[in-house]
């Protein structure tokens, strides 16, 4: 199957399996067991094709398929491949999720089939935005994500959930109207430049010229899709969505929301910061990036310790790394690796979190701290990942997020901002201990009478145990796969002609040159003597 046709395939898989849920809404329950099949098989087919579709853009280069419309190169491709895992993990978590909020009455049978409908239509959704070369279906498609998890959000119909639900909608679709301006101004700035006006539409064609862009304009056009885009990256000050919809959604909902939606609006940041370095240069951009990056962290690190809800404590730590990510790579070539190594890490530590949150609501009914207590003592697996999840999301060794954290560090000490890497020590260390006091304050102690002892299922445990094995493997022996990933990423967004930016760096990760690796394999084959 070529490229272009396993594209196609991974955007109409979940909507095929959407359109099948949606049709079993007024059925009776064993059309409803056929909608969680098709759920199933689409995130495991999702997570194959993302993962072919990623390792082809990073070791054969760029594809681009259907007339320009769609582009994956090794910065999608990267993104392609965690929203696929990411897919899979909330997926097959929302099995075991939703069947318990059926069986205890939480959830008609109607909403069970509307649940995994939207669940697959929110990922074909991003799947195109990440996929997409055209600059107007990009914002199409971050506001399409909108649409899909905006119901998912007010799925319970509680006035909680409802009130979280309009303001997503109302802050969202507001912050993107900005985005919308800055897509505009950018296509009307290429079509003035190209030979064909009709190819100014497509990243691709604009990145090529970007160099005879109006500057003014790409000035102007970077400032609307910071702050549109922005939005729904979660940056500060336009974050006020992200706690309330983060908190009152369904878990596996949640967890796609923190570790997919984001990283899919960060996509597109990253998409026209490209453009605006290469027309203008990096400073302006990376200034804006620096600032409203370490404003996130600052912020969100003091809300994050001030938190009784366990999941607007997580949706803060959202904000918190998503900031990380976007000052990271604002701090060179050393910090976009980190940054990117972040993307992964981040992802698979807050899908994590927000499962190990879910268990947790489902057992006590409440996601207050200070009801919440004696995990270990009423469900013990759920404890113990619970207090991983929470101590690898705070950066600890030996889980992958104190790898990227400390490059990160280690780049702003290298570009000779060495008051700004102080500063963001002491902002990382408030993190952990908000994370660690909420993880003991909930694991410990006695457990409630009314709770009852016993674990939810294994539906509910094997997502999160796969989770914890990935993020050790990450922060120990990072698969050659993933450097390889990280550094196509990477080569992208600082428009670089090198074959390897690890390589030019340095850095102590395993070569990712082949050529390297088998001159390495024969000379092991060698006679002591001969080497």
């Amino acid at each position: 199957m070529s490229p272009s046709d396993m594209l196609l395939l991974l955007l109409s898989t979940p909507l095929i399996a959407s359109v099948v849920s949606f049709a079993t809404v007024k059925s009776g329950k064993g059309a409803r067991s056929l909608a969680i099949g098709c759920h199933a098989l689409s995130m495991v087919a999702i997570c194959v094709l993302s993962f072919a579709l990623a390792k082809t853009a990073f070791f054969d280069g760029a594809i681009l398929a259907q007339n320009n419309w769609l582009y994956i190169d090794g910065l999608s491709g990267l993104f392609l491949a965690v929203l696929g895992l990411v897919s899979l993990l909330t997926g097959m978590y929302s099995i075991g999720y939703i069947n318990h909020e059926y069986k205890h009455g939480e959830l008609s049978g109607e909403k069970v089939s509307l649940y995994y409908g939207l669940f697959n239509l929110f990922i074909a959704s991003m799947l195109v935005a990440v996929t997409a070369n055209n600059v107007i279906m990009m914002w199409i498609a971050i506001e399409a994500t909108t649409i899909c998890s905006v119901f998912l959000v007010g799925l319970y119909g509680q006035r909680s959930s409802l009130e979280a639900a309009w303001k997503y909608i109302v802050i969202c679709t507001v912050g993107l109207a900005f985005g919308l301006f800055g897509s505009i101004l950018t296509y009307a700035n290429a079509s003035a430049v190209l030979a064909d006006p009709t190819n100014a539409i497509f990243w691709t064609e604009i990145h090529q010229n970007a160099q005879a862009l109006d500057t003014s304009l790409v000035h102007l056009a970077f400032v609307f899709v910071l702050i549109g885009f922005g939005t729904k990256v979660g940056l500060f000050p336009m974050h006020a969505w992200l706690p309330d919809a983060h908190s009152e959604a369904p878990s596996p909902v949640s967890a796609l929301l923190s570790a997919g939606l984001l990283n899919c609006a960060l996509l597109i940041v990253l998409r026209y910061y490209i453009i605006t370095a290469k027309s203008i240069g990096p400073a302006f951009p990376q200034t804006l990036l620096l600032i409203f990056g370490f404003m996130s962290v600052a912020v969100a690190a003091f809300y994050i310790i001030t938190q009784r809800d366990i999941k607007r404590l997580l949706a803060y730590s959202s904000v918190e790394n998503m900031g990380l990510i976007t000052l990271a790579i604002a701090l060179g070539p050393l910090g976009v690796i980190a940054g990117l190594l972040h993307v992964i890490n981040h992802s698979l530590a807050k899908t994590l979190m927000f499962c190990g949150a879910g268990n947790i609501l489902l057992k006590y009914g409440t996601r207050d701290i200070g009801i919440v207590k004696g995990i270990l003592r009423v469900a013990p697996l759920t404890g113990v990942l619970v207090v991983v999840g929470a101590l690898a999301l705070g950066g600890v060794p030996p889980f992958s997020i104190f790898v990227s954290e400390f490059t990160m560090v280690t780049a702003a000490i290298g570009a000779d901002r060495i008051w700004f890497a102080i500063l963001l020590l002491l902002l990382l260390t408030v993190v952990l201990g908000g994370l660690a006091y909420m993880a003991a304050q909930c694991v410990m102690g006695e457990k409630p009478e009314q709770v009852e002892r016993g674990e939810l299922g294994f539906m509910t445990l094997a997502p999160m145990a796969a989770i914890v094995v990935m993020l050790v493997i990450m922060g120990t022996a990072i698969p050659a796969s993933a450097l390889k990933g990280v550094d196509s990423a990477a080569l992208v967004i600082l428009d670089s002609q090198e074959s390897s930016v690890m390589n030019s760096l340095n850095l102590p990760f395993e070569s990712l040159n082949e050529n390297q690796q088998q001159a390495k394999a024969d000379i092991a084959e060698l006679p002591l003597a001969q080497k």
